[in-house]
């Protein structure tokens, strides 16, 4: 059901960008938007690995120089069924960990500097046993796809709206289509939808990833124990991630931004060590 769930979201999300492609040029415009969902989910499903990671700055971390961490992530995946992950360090001071890759042959894990710093190796592991959830659930390709739609959708919105404030954009009168209003009113309204599909695809799968990760700990104590300290310390430490790929990441990097906090990709902490300290594994 959760998976319906997604993919109708997904639907929906297409749907808004085709309909913002009619407005804008008609039925050649919706044909044209179409093809475009299209490339991007094809861009989203074999390069959203490498765009992540290159975003964040992050570079491959060899065993040589993290034989322990690689160690924790390999009997990780071997409980969990999964082929070893590339793994990743990025220079953020921030404690933080995100997970990425179209399907478990192709992916990869990444944690910051500062987490290797703040957590101790219980916390460490059930935090990435969250990450080799995600992996393990499929969740990365399907929240990838969303934000890159999400996104193009706003972009465009404001395109559309700054447009017709200055007259270059919009409808002839006489067209078919909803008129300049209308497409105003469209062009407002579908980024704020986009965002809450993106949030609602997000939230749902965190919450699946806590549940999968601590099972696959073996534990749920570690991973709520790190969640509270991950959360205190994103109030604290900057992060300076493009809003982009806030939602890849254990915690909300953006925490400390009131502006970016308010349309959060993650459910709230507190929600999410109840349900964990509620598990009986």
């Amino acid at each position: 059901m959760n998976s319906l769930k997604t993919w109708f979201l997904m639907g929906v999300l297409t749907v808004l960008l085709v309909l913002l492609g009619r407005w804008v040029g008609g039925p050649s415009g919706a044909l044209m938007f179409l093809i475009l969902a299209v490339a991007m989910n094809f861009v989203g499903y074999f390069f959203s690995d490498s765009i992540a990671l290159h975003m964040s700055g992050a570079r491959e971390l060899p065993e040589s120089e993290a034989p322990q961490l690689h160690a924790m992530i390999r009997r990780l995946a071997d409980r969990a069924g999964l082929p070893m992950p590339r793994v990743y360090i990025t220079p953020s001071p921030q404690p933080n960990a995100f997970a990425t890759g179209r399907n478990p042959q192709h992916a990869a894990v990444a944690v910051t500097e500062g987490i290797l710093r703040l957590l101790t190796p219980h916390e460490l592991e059930g935090v990435l046993a969250h990450e080799l959830a995600h992996v393990r659930n499929r969740d990365i390709l399907i929240s990838s796809m969303a934000a890159m739609l999400a996104g193009a959708i706003t972009w465009i919105a404001n395109a559309i709206q700054w447009g017709a404030m200055f007259g270059g954009f919009g409808r002839q009168d006489d067209e078919e289509g909803p008129g300049l209003l209308g497409g105003l009113f469209m062009a407002i309204l579908a980024p704020i939808a986009a965002t809450l599909i993106q949030l609602a695809i997000s939230r749902a799968r965190e919450f699946k990833a806590d549940a999968t990760g601590a099972r696959i700990a073996g534990t749920p104590d570690g991973l709520a124990s790190a969640l509270l300290k991950l959360e205190a310390a994103a109030q604290q430490i900057p992060s300076f991630v493009n809003p982009s790929t806030a939602h890849m990441y254990i915690v909300n990097p953006l925490k400390g931004s009131t502006i970016a906090g308010l349309f959060s990709t993650h459910p709230p902490i507190e929600e999410r060590v109840r349900r964990l300290r509620a598990l009986h594994i």
